[in-house]
């Protein structure tokens, strides 16, 4: 889906946070405002943007971006790893000049395609090294935790797991839910292979489906089905049971972390850099910085429930501090190494069916 988001004429910024509902309306006004207006004109500075966020979310930051530098805005949206395939595909003519990827393993394929420019020090250094690219080439923007979201009605938490390689026991047959097309359960099963080798992933991925694993299309359906009871358990990102929990505090589902180091509690990151093909980088800098100031921050940590990245942004609601989880230590710039190869094991193993 293309988009085209020019500035508003001196009209000042409100600063205030927006509705869920706001943002949906929005992004369907900003839709159609592309979709009937003129084109704009060519004169003035302008950044192409592919953007594997949606556009509710994403939509309202780009109109405040655009409103504060003067710059026009084209964004394309769509699934993370389509979109980094398809820069690739397009080369050196392709009109990205951002990326901004639900997915760190879909950042990590272009890095290693060697499709992104080294940003700034000021840019980088906003982000603690673990969530930032050691080459340089992307910054984190938002914190994702990978946990067990778990139905409170039927399960005691005795019978919690310790690890997510437990998960393949005969007596978790039939109660766990997973989304192999979802690009975190991708680069989780891309940090597996990185941890432990392809051979013991497959066998941890043909495991579950000889367990008679249930498939969803996304984590909001697993979390969705765990809720209602149709499963026990569920591999998602720790957001979406906040997310249900803050439409219904009564939901019957509460979010389990893995022991210690597992990698079960891998922690993702969003991330945005800045394509080969940038016209202008200094723009595109602009941008990325822009997703890292105070006010983008707090707008993804309470419009997603994700982890602020930047220092004295705090996360919404209680809860744990980022850096008191027990989550692993991988390197997120090695997720997109071979991300189609990740995707060959997935259907490999049986897992979707």
């Amino acid at each position: 889906m293309h988009t085209t988001i020019q500035p508003r004429a001196a009209a000042p910024v409100r600063r205030r946070r927006l509705s869920r509902r706001a943002i949906a309306v929005l992004g369907a006004a900003l839709i159609l405002a592309a979709t009937l207006s003129a084109c704009g004109g060519d004169d003035g500075p302008r950044l192409t943007i592919y953007s594997g966020r949606t556009s509710d979310l994403l939509g309202p930051l780009l109109e405040r971006f655009a409103d504060e530098t003067g710059i026009e805005i084209d964004v394309r949206y769509g699934d993370s790893a389509d979109l980094a395939l398809l820069i690739d595909e397009e080369g050196d003519r392709s009109p990205a000049d951002v990326f901004v990827s639900q997915s760190p393993g879909a950042t990590g394929y272009l890095a290693e395609a060697d499709r992104l420019e080294v940003l700034p020090d000021d840019v980088l250094e906003l982000v603690d090294a673990r969530y930032r690219s050691d080459a340089g080439q992307w910054v984190g923007l938002s914190g994702r935790v990978r946990t067990l979201v778990y139905n409170t009605d039927d399960v005691d938490s005795d019978q919690l797991p310790a690890s997510v390689f437990d998960l393949t026991d005969e007596r978790f047959r039939g109660q766990i839910g997973v989304s192999p097309s979802n690009g975190s359960f991708q680069d989780f099963v891309s940090a597996m292979r990185e941890s432990v080798g392809d051979d013991r992933t497959l066998a941890w991925l043909e495991g579950l489906a000889a367990n008679d694993v249930r498939t969803y299309s996304n984590n909001r359906a697993i979390v969705e089905a765990v809720g209602r009871g149709e499963i026990d358990y569920g591999l998602v990102n720790h957001y979406y049971n906040l997310r249900a929990k803050a439409d219904d505090p009564a939901v019957a589902s509460e979010n389990h972390f893995f022991a210690d180091g597992d990698l079960g509690g891998l922690i993702l990151v969003t991330a945005a850099s800045v394509v080969d093909t940038a016209d202008d980088a200094a723009a595109a800098q602009r941008f990325v910085r822009f997703l890292l100031s105070e006010e983008s921050q707090r707008y993804f940590a309470e419009e997603t429930f994700e982890y602020p990245l930047v220092a004295g942004v705090e996360a919404v609601g209680d809860q744990p501090a980022l850096d008191s989880l027990p989550a692993p230590v991988e390197d997120l710039s090695e997720l997109g190494g071979d991300l189609r190869r990740t995707q060959e094991l997935i259907d490999q193993s049986g897992i979707a069916g």
